[in-house]
């Protein structure tokens, strides 16, 4: 997995975050610039964070705690 790969996942994550936390601005009903660039920079911050802990684990190559359950478990008589 490239650049580019990880690249578009932090920009898909980041947009979507920002998305959800501008709706929730408008929800409250006073929205003003500080507010949008408040979204802007949670969402920004929130993806790195969320990105970079997947980036980490697939460096080092932690199984995915999901993933473990496809794998059939078989006993030993």
């Amino acid at each position: 997995m490239g650049a580019g790969f990880w690249i578009s996942r932090y920009l898909l994550a980041s947009s979507i975050l920002f998305i959800i936390l501008t709706v929730v601005e408008y929800s409250k009903g006073t929205t003003s610039q500080a507010d949008i660039l408040s979204a802007l920079a949670w969402s920004l911050v929130a993806s790195a964070i969320f990105i970079g802990s997947k980036y980490w684990r697939y460096r080092k190559a932690v199984a995915c705690a999901a993933c473990d359950g496809n794998k059939p478990k078989t006993r030993s008589p």
